[in-house]
């Protein structure tokens, strides 16, 4: 049993390390801001503070008698922080200097000179500059360096990302020199930048998978979300969409509004979305208002156990009305709502103030009664327990059943369990394959192909056309090979041919994706993704059907 659970640990590494950033999107965006900032003054005058405040007189004693010196400013802010950690996993203390950090993503924007980099040898490398930014605008291209920042060199000398990011960022109409090495050339390129809102996009991708089955995929849930959805569906349907598949998979969560405007478009008016109540928080119902654009033909979620909050209501919303069907993995649980108030030094707090709970009345949190670190513990526990291989793993069927609108059974206690599981594809990933994939390898080395083949590559014209036209090559594939081995892995051929479907695969994705973006990076990945060809197979009308039914 140990040895199981110790290979399975070693399986799943390389995507729970790939995935780690997905918990402070857990614990950041995917928090339901449910209130603006405006009036949240009188939100505290409210409460009364005549009885005996024990609190701030311990402070007071520790401030003025502690043996060092302590910062006032910083006790409170720890003090609010161990207040929230206890009351539950997602209400948390937002710092002032964090603030602005946090909610801009949400918030469908943020300010700065508008490019799309990764770090390389300690150095910052372009992928793209945001179409429109102001660094496309003065010329910046896809492959620049960037040397130096206002004359201070910042590459090569291990600057944090953190530290780059506050140095290009800024208020918009604020100048920025910087300086960049591009290939071909021995000198290096000055350039003003005059910074710009950059918009924050939550739609990788929108494209027609075949003739008739539309394919979007949302990393969050914005406040530009539902008019980025409208304006790909839209695009789609003159295209011949007749099915949908949207793809929530990674999708931390984001504003409760936002799932609730996307929900209608798949429901009739009148049909319930979503409730939310708390102790202190009367019930509060979200009904579909108004025709949407795609209220009866065949739709698919797509969840994986990334997916969390508002990705949760919108399955939950399709699935407990038999609207669709939701596929993939059961998701993440997360079923608090959160209400965010600024305080009065810029800094803020997101007290959960509600549960929520789909239309069969099911909450869907997982447990956290002994705490966060325990609540977070059962999450990566379901990847040691199998979870992710076999749906008789699933603890989740042992709790309460709730019943959709046609009689189907769904579970509440822990996540959506979708209607037909996709256990996650073990087959390729190898030893060797975990390997190169812990080293990040497989992403290096097709950067470092894009790069020194740009304008080879640029050739293709367009992302469908690189798509369908370039192919990794034996040659291709052998200098990776070397390339592993110089980096001191050891390639046993065996191993190596067994991952080289999903290598070759990848390698292509990654490569398209430094030259082409999403809209090549997607349709690759797509066409060897099993969760993907389930889907469609079940979009066939004698399948989509049959799914949706009770069995007697």
């Amino acid at each position: 049993m140990e040895n199981s659970k110790k290979s399975r640990l070693s399986l799943y590494l390389p995507i729970i390390l790939a995935m780690v950033m997905a918990l402070g999107v857990l614990l950041g965006l995917s928090l339901n801001v449910g209130t603006s900032t405006s009036g949240n003054d009188n939100k505290f005058r409210s409460i009364s503070f005549n009885r005996y405040d024990k609190l701030n007189d311990v402070l007071n004693y520790i401030y003025e008698s502690y043996v060092d010196s302590i910062s006032r400013e910083h006790l409170t802010e720890e003090t609010i922080k161990t207040f929230l950690r206890n009351l539950d996993p997602h209400s948390v203390y937002i710092p002032a200097s964090a603030f602005k950090d946090m909610n801009d993503p949400l918030l469908g924007s943020f300010e700065g000179i508008g490019i799309e980099f990764n770090m390389v040898n300690d150095t910052v490398v372009v992928i793209n500059p945001i179409s429109g930014g102001p660094s496309e605008k003065v010329g910046i291209q896809a492959g620049d360096r960037i040397v130096k920042v206002n004359g201070e060199t910042i590459a090569g000398i291990k600057m944090s990302t953190e530290e780059i990011v506050g140095k290009l960022k800024g208020p918009k109409g604020t100048k920025v020199e910087v300086s960049v090495f591009r290939a071909g050339s021995s000198e290096l390129f000055d350039y003003t930048i005059t910074r710009d809102k950059i918009p924050s996009y939550s739609l990788d991708i929108a494209y027609m998978i075949d003739n008739e089955t539309g394919y979007i995929k949302l990393n969050r849930f914005s406040a530009t979300t539902h008019q980025e959805f409208i304006t790909a569906f839209d695009r789609l349907k003159r295209e011949g969409l007749e099915k949908l598949i949207l793809d929530l998979r990674g999708n931390g969560g984001g504003f409760l509004d936002a799932a609730i405007s996307l929900s209608d478009e798949f429901l009739s008016p009148g049909e319930l979305i979503v409730y939310t109540q708390g102790n202190n928080r009367p019930k509060k119902i979200a009904n579909a208002r108004r025709n949407g654009k795609f209220e009866n033909q065949p739709l698919v979620i797509l969840l994986d156990e990334w997916s969390a909050s508002a990705s949760e209501i919108i399955a939950g919303a399709v699935q407990d009305n038999d609207r669709g069907l939701v596929i993939g993995r059961r998701s993440f649980g997360k079923g608090l709502v959160q209400e965010q108030v600024q305080l009065a030094d810029g800094s803020a707090i997101r007290l959960t103030v509600a549960r929520y709970y789909t239309p069969s009345g099911r909450s869907i949190q997982s447990p956290y009664d002994n705490g966060t670190d325990e609540y977070y513990d059962e999450f990566f526990q379901r990847f040691l327990d199998g979870e992710h291989e076999s749906l008789d793993s699933i603890k989740l069927k042992d709790t309460l059943k709730y019943i959709t609108k046609k009689g189907r059974t769904v579970y509440a206690g822990g996540g959506i369990l979708p209607d037909i599981f996709v256990p996650f594809n073990t087959e390729d990933r190898t030893a060797f394959y975990n390997q190169i994939s812990n080293r990040g390898l497989i992403y290096r080395f097709a950067f470092n192909y894009a790069d020194k083949n740009r304008n080879t590559l640029n050739k293709y014209g367009s992302a469908a056309d690189y798509v369908t036209k370039f192919k990794i090559t034996n040659a291709i594939y052998d200098e990776f090979i070397e390339f592993v081995k110089e980096n001191k892995i050891k390639v046993e051929s065996e191993k190596a041919d067994k991952s080289r479907g999903i290598i070759q695969l990848q390698l292509k994705a990654y490569i398209g994706r430094n030259i082409y973006g999403n809209e090549a990076f997607y349709p690759i990945l797509n066409t060897k993704d099993p969760v993907i060809d389930e889907a469609l197979n079940a979009l066939k009308n004698e399948n989509y059907e049959k799914h949706l039914s009770v069995e007697k």
